[in-house]
């Protein structure tokens, strides 16, 4: 979006009387709402393989026993507890990212500016909500 911003398709697109919200800001919101928890999903499964072929590897531990104990020590709720914050982080991000690329003025030096702003901006809102969260669930006793 910043980039297409630097080079004027947007003012194109308002000439053309086209919604850059909603052909720009909306898919990006839509897409990444839709991805971001299945890549979680996927980032989890990863992990948990990971952790069983290395606690098998280097600690001994038979993939048995750390499906045993994983099942053990935690629960279903802890998987949908991350699940559910990962719309919201998504939300966040796309907001984010798509408002400073709409912020671009019409130099290199600007793109720049705003994609290492959105990056950060980005980040920080996600740590402060998942903190807020985290609070939320641990009041509430998920």
């Amino acid at each position: 979006i910043g980039s297409m911003k630097m080079r004027e398709e947007i003012d194109a697109m308002r000439v053309l009387g086209l919604d850059p919200i909603e052909l720009l800001v909306l898919p990006r919101v839509l897409a990444l709402l839709f991805m971001l928890p299945i890549l979680g999903f996927v980032a989890n499964m990863a992990g948990l393989l990971g952790g069983a072929l290395m606690a098998w590897i280097d600690l001994g531990i038979s993939p048995a026993m750390f499906r045993t104990q994983l099942a053990a020590n935690t629960s279903v709720t802890h998987a949908l507890v991350g699940l559910s914050k990962a719309p919201v982080f998504a939300v966040i991000i796309a907001l984010v990212g798509c408002y400073q690329g709409l912020q671009v003025a019409g130099n290199t030096d600007s793109l720049g500016s705003r994609t290492s702003r959105s990056v950060v901006v980005a980040i920080f809102l996600v740590i402060v909500v998942d903190a807020v969260a985290s609070i939320f669930f641990s009041i509430w006793g998920v």
